[in-house]
């Protein structure tokens, strides 16, 4: 899973409505979200610009109990 952020609360949405459906993810209220390395070419392609913060630790992926 790859961390990545968006350059505005349009971008994200139109991400997050991409990615619903079609990959798995992760998402959180600072506006990162963590998605499968396959997922960055296909947002690429629909337009949707993103930058890349890095791989998504294990702590930062596992629910909170």
């Amino acid at each position: 899973m790859i961390v990545i952020r968006f350059e505005d609360s349009e971008s994200k949405r139109r991400a997050l409505g991409f990615l619903a459906g079609r990959f798995t993810f992760k998402s959180w209220v600072s506006g990162e979200l963590a998605v499968p390395e396959s997922a960055l070419a296909q947002l690429a392609t629909e337009g949707i610009a993103f930058s890349v913060e890095g791989p998504a630790t294990y702590e930062r992926l596992i629910p909170y109990v």
